[in-house]
């Protein structure tokens, strides 16, 4: 209680400025990121009423400020953050990672600041700190350190440079600061919730960036120098599993009779810690597997059967068909797949990693024509192959080229310019090309006038894929020889002598 007679002290401030104005300051805390005094100001113009609408400023800046310094609890930030995480159900490896985002951007920096004193001023400031430096530093010289233990420093520990978090994190951020805050009005701790006042950033937009196919194929070729690495490898590329999926793959998934593979479990790892779970979407899915793959597989099948009856053991229908053990029994480590994929690649000098491959399945089964719905259903996405779309097509010079050419047999016809066969463009380096070269002489020998023939014709007479005989055509359009014309065939532009 004041002493009698005592003068009350003014919160804020009014003071007159040069041009008649008065200006209404009121201090409204510190700033729980930067530290920075935090002061709201309103200039009243000159009037009549000036003295007065200034004080009903101040007031009402005042009502601001009292409503934020006395929210309905006193919990902090750190508090609502462990009562949410308490709560939220969620798969093991999405909760991991909210925490890890929390302890890691969240907390440090505004953990103990009030959940009613939140507002967009501070979420404001976090996010530009995000950005400043991901490891939220004090501005001044350090040097990060190769590990945390007892060391002598060498090359590895460098002077401390800022690098900010990317938008895709900070989105990652507002996300859990948005769900806790949700729930925190649910629960009455706050009448509304802040987290409206925020503006994260905008997401990136998708990159995908899968091995070509060339990449693929030296990705290969250095993986079957192991037989079971390489199958491993060729496994990814043709169904596009994520890789806890592969890990969890077990003999009795696979119906090698009807060449199906059941995907209905995964492998998640983290902390030192595996464990099996359900797949991302929580469904099941079955594939359709090419001849070449079931007869791999069958290959496989018997000599991890061997392998188990050689140390008197059985190989079981659940038993992994990835496995180091003998007999099958232990599944292995996505971390540890990952790590020997990314050795491989770094051997070959190609930046990629073994989601990649998801990437290159996706596009090489949309370049080939498959509908998206049944690409997504491969990959196991939800909403119809919207994601597929979004995320996991790369932009492909071959399907490009296809539209190039659909529009090329459109255009009215004109007169063809044509390179000679020792032009240097004429090398052939890829069974593609070496066909393409000879029906081009061919064409040049009058042997095809009009229309070359099918590609399952050509695949039958040069002993070559039906593949590689689309591919030859399409060269020979791009050489502007012939013209692609679907559901017609393919059609001669060229003259038949030079």
């Amino acid at each position: 209680m004041p002493r009698a007679g005592a003068r009350r002290r003014t919160r804020g401030s009014i003071d007159p400025l040069p041009s008649g104005a008065l200006r209404v300051r009121v201090h409204a805390g510190a700033d729980p990121v930067t530290g920075k005094r935090h002061t709201l100001v309103e200039i009243v113009p000159p009037g009549p009423r000036q003295a007065a609408e200034a004080e009903a400023a101040r007031t009402r800046l005042l009502n601001q400020v009292d409503e934020r310094r006395h929210p309905r609890t006193a919990a902090t930030v750190n508090q609502l953050l462990d009562k949410y995480f308490e709560v939220l159900a969620l798969e093991a490896t999405t909760t991991y990672t909210y925490v890890g985002y929390a302890d890691k951007h969240i907390r440090p920096l505004i953990g103990q600041v009030k959940v009613g004193a939140l507002g967009g001023e501070v979420f404001d400031s976090l996010y530009a700190e995000l950005r400043r430096c991901r490891d939220h530093c004090d501005r001044g010289p350090r040097t990060d350190h190769r590990t945390s233990r007892a060391h002598d420093c060498d090359e590895r520990c460098r002077p401390h440079e800022c690098r900010p978090l990317a938008n895709a994190s900070i989105r990652h951020v507002h996300f859990i600061l948005s769900g806790a805050l949700k729930r925190a009005v649910r629960w009455r701790w706050i009448a509304a919730n802040p987290i409206v006042e925020a503006e994260p950033p905008t997401a990136p937009p998708p990159a995908p960036a899968p091995p070509s196919a060339t990449e693929a194929a030296a990705i290969l070729a250095e993986s079957w120098k192991d037989p079971d690495w390489g199958l491993l490898v060729w496994v990814v590329m043709v169904t596009g599993l994520r890789r806890g999926e592969l890990c969890g793959l077990r003999w009795r998934d696979l119906d090698l009779d009807r060449g199906t593979l059941t995907v209905a479990r995964g492998i998640a790892q983290r902390d030192g810690r595996a464990w099996e779970k359900t797949t991302k979407t929580h469904q099941q899915r079955r594939l359709a597997l090419d001849d070449e793959t079931v007869e791999l597989l069958r290959a496989h099948h018997e000599t991890c059967g061997g392998r188990a009856q050689a140390l008197s053991a059985v190989l079981a229908s659940d038993a992994f068909v990835f496995s180091l053990a003998p007999d099958g029994s232990t599944h292995l480590l996505p971390d540890s797949v990952s790590q020997r994929y990314g050795k491989l690649a770094r051997k070959l000098g190609i930046a990629t990693s073994i989601h990649k491959l998801r990437h290159y399945s996706a596009t090489e089964l949309i370049s080939a024509g498959v509908d998206i719905r049944t690409v997504a259903g491969r990959l196991g996405h939800g909403g119809g192959g919207t994601t597929t779309l979004r995320v996991y097509t790369a932009w492909v010079a071959e399907s490009d080229q296809r539209a190039a050419t659909n529009l090329f047999s459109r255009l009215p016809a004109r007169p063809a310019e044509r390179a000679r066969l020792d032009d240097p463009s004429l090398v052939a380096r890829h069974p593609y090309e070496v066909l393409a070269v000879e029906l081009r002489r061919e064409v040049e020998n009058g042997t095809w006038t009009e229309w070359l023939p099918s590609n399952k014709e050509l695949a039958r007479t040069h002993d070559v894929s039906v593949g590689t005989a689309q591919r030859a055509a399409r060269l020979l359009a791009e050489w502007g020889v012939v013209a692609v014309l679907p559901g017609r065939g393919v059609r001669v532009l060229a003259p038949t002598k030079q």
